[in-house]
C-alpha cells in the first residue's frame, strides 16, 4: 500500500482523475524522489513493482499530469524531456557532465506575482534554466 495514498487520492479528486494504481505509483515515484526523471527513468523504476504496466502508460499518464497541472515538463537539453512534481516557481541547473538536474533557489526581486503581465502578454509559465557543472563533477579528482 502506498503510504501517500490518501493524500494523492484527494489531489486527483481535485483535478477530476481516477486514481488508478499505475497512476498512483507514478505519482507517489515522483513525489518521492525528486530527482527531475525522464520517461525512461520513471518506467524502468516502476515495472520492478507494476511488471505489467507499459512505457506507453507510463508516457500517457506523465501527458495527462501535465494537462491537469500536476507535474511541469522540463526541456532544459533541448533534447529529452524530464519532469518535476514541485509546480511553485522555481529556476534549475543542468549539470553538462552527469546530466543531473538540480532545483536551484534564485530570489526574484519582485516574486514572481507581478509576472501575470507583461506588455500585456498573459504569462502562464516562468522557466529558468542554468547549465554549467555541478558541485560534485567538480569534486571528482581529475
Amino acid at each position: 500500500m502506498i503510504p501517500n495514498l490518501k493524500k494523492i487520492k484527494i489531489i486527483f479528486a481535485d483535478k477530476g482523475l481516477k486514481p488508478t494504481f499505475q497512476r498512483l505509483a507514478i505519482y507517489n515515484f515522483l513525489d518521492k524522489n525528486r530527482i527531475h526523471p525522464n520517461a525512461d527513468i520513471i518506467y524502468d523504476k516502476i515495472v520492478k513493482k507494476i511488471p505489467t504496466i507499459s512505457r506507453t502508460t507510463v508516457y500517457n499518464t506523465m501527458k495527462l499530469f501535465i494537462e491537469k497541472g500536476l507535474i511541469q515538463e522540463l526541456t532544459i537539453t533541448g533534447t529529452e524531456s524530464c519532469f518535476d512534481i514541485d509546480m511553485a516557481p522555481h529556476h534549475h541547473f543542468y549539470c553538462k557532465i552527469c546530466s543531473k538536474v538540480y532545483d536551484i533557489k534564485i530570489q526574484c526581486p519582485y516574486g514572481y506575482d507581478h509576472l501575470n503581465n507583461i506588455d500585456g502578454n498573459k504569462i502562464e509559465e516562468v522557466h529558468g534554466y542554468f547549465k554549467g557543472i555541478c558541485h560534485e563533477c567538480l569534486d571528482k579528482p581529475n
